[in-house]
């Protein structure tokens, strides 16, 4: 058998923030009390009329042109034809013959290489309400009814399941960043649909795709992007291609399987037609521009300029910009004066555990850049030890007062005098100690140490504290 391509496109369901849904007056915000984010107009009341919202608009368009992707001249909406439970008006007001964004382009890092993703186009339209299925009857909460929703759809041009999940990973951070979405898989808010086909590697004709509908979290779209491919490449191994149909599957979480659903000869006629209950709105160059200024430094330009500016490695600059906080907190740090190495230590080590133990975000931590700077400061200073730094750390949190107010009360005690003192009254208490580590049990070293921040209650400077103690156990 010839050498297999896989080949894969995505389909990226997004919804977006904003203060109310995309076509009503209706809150746009998580609630997991049913049919409490709703208006008329999201359960197709009679008489009602959508109203769009214009700063859905905007964040559309922004994405559009962070993605390098062509905006029409005009904005307008078509009408997509089907009846589904979830769908209350019977069709859905989406983009179709003009979405807001068309041939664009995403650049990721996947496994050491650098690879050029094709977005075919982007698009803006509301979500559908969902369906709670129990085993005696099926429930509807119109909450995510009318939810604004940016669908992605990438060109068949993504080989490999690590692809594919870097992809989405720099898409979600594309979303925080541009503050367009949450883009939390926890909540919803993201849902794939993922097509994949195998080819000969030397062949340009694509091979039978197959799509897996709505897959909801990352690690499912890999699992699923691996079975599908595996299961199409046995059928070709064994000389049963023909069996691998153009059809529509699912994701089973409990079996790690995808499972056929329908299948998908021919395209569904949705009937598409102009929206009329919306008019077309001309996107004039000037109002792009004041959009196009705003976008901020992206995710992977930001990783480079960590890389290429601040010397971190490749693994250091990849953890920083996985969460905008993270980066503008870091970003913070060094303008205001903190060596970049502490920074980024402190940052990934004791603020993230902290942060992880009380699942809170950044934007709820006390200690804000200044406030680290001022622990540093005093590390750096010799006015205290790494050790007291992060007791004076966890005194802020649990107190929420100022470093300032600790500090002074642990000072060092790095005066050489006073330290010979301290360190010869607890030598003349511990020969036999004395003898045994001129004996070869140099590990007792440590053991004066412990005693002299005994003595010191933890204040003793330990650099020159072990200066001292070398200089008199050696002699």
């Amino acid at each position: 058998m010839n050498k297999q391509k896989v080949v894969i496109g995505l389909e990226m369901h997004c919804e977006m923030t904003s203060n109310s849904k995309v076509f009503s007056n209706a809150r746009n915000s998580y609630n997991e009390l049913a049919n409490d984010n709703v208006a008329p107009l999201d359960m197709a009341f009679p008489g009602t009329l959508p109203t769009l919202n214009k700063e859905c608009v905007r964040k559309a368009i922004l994405m559009s042109l962070a993605l390098n992707c062509q905006v029409p001249e005009y904005f307008y909406f078509d009408r997509k034809n089907y009846y589904y439970p979830d769908l209350p008006k019977g069709y859905q007001i989406t983009q179709m013959h003009d979405p807001i964004g068309t041939n664009g382009k995403v650049i990721i890092d996947c496994n050491g290489e650098e690879k050029t993703v094709l977005v075919h186009d982007i698009h803006l339209e509301e979500d559908s309400a969902s369906l709670d299925h129990y085993s005696d009857a099926t429930l509807i909460d119109y909450n995510r009814s009318g939810v604004p929703l940016l669908e992605l759809v990438t060109e068949p041009c993504l080989n490999s399941a690590d692809e594919a999940i870097a992809f989405l990973e720099e898409m979600r951070r594309i979303y925080r960043y541009l503050d367009v979405s949450e883009a939390d898989t926890k909540k919803g808010q993201i849902r794939c649909d993922v097509n994949v086909s195998i080819m000969d590697e030397d062949s340009t004709t694509l091979g039978t795709k197959v799509e897996i509908k709505n897959v909801n979290s990352f690690a499912n779209v890999r699992e699923a992007i691996n079975y599908e491919v595996n299961r199409q490449l046995k059928l070709k191994e064994e000389g049963r291609y023909e069996e691998v149909e153009q059809e529509t599957r699912r994701f089973d979480e409990e079996s790690g399987t995808t499972i056929r659903m329908r299948g998908k000869v021919d395209a569904i006629d949705y009937k598409y037609f102009v929206e009329p209950n919306l008019p077309k709105y001309k996107i004039t160059p000037e109002y792009l521009e004041s959009i196009k200024k705003n976008i901020p430094l992206l995710p992977r330009d930001r990783k480079l300029n960590y890389i290429n500016k601040y010397n971190l490695t490749e693994h250091e600059a990849s953890l920083i910009i996985k969460d905008k906080d993270y980066a503008d907190y870091f970003e913070e740090c060094i303008n205001i004066g903190i060596d970049v190495k502490s920074a980024y230590n402190w940052l990934v080590g004791n603020i993230t555990s902290y942060l992880n133990k009380e699942d809170i975000t950044l934007k709820d931590f006390f200690i804000i850049p200044t406030y680290l700077k001022e622990i540093i400061d005093a590390i750096n200073n010799n006015t205290i030890s790494s050790k007291q730094a992060k007791e004076i750390f966890n005194e802020c949190l649990n107190t929420l007062k100022e470093p300032k107010e600790f500090i002074s009360n642990n000072t060092q005690v790095s005066n050489k005098d006073e330290l010979e003192n301290i360190i010869d009254n607890i030598l003349t208490n511990n020969q036999k100690q004395i003898e045994d580590y001129k004996n070869g049990k140099t590990n007792l070293f440590d053991y004066f140490v412990g005693q002299v921040m005994r003595e010191t209650k933890g204040k003793a400077n330990p650099v020159i504290t072990k200066e001292i103690l070398k200089d008199k156990l050696d002699s």
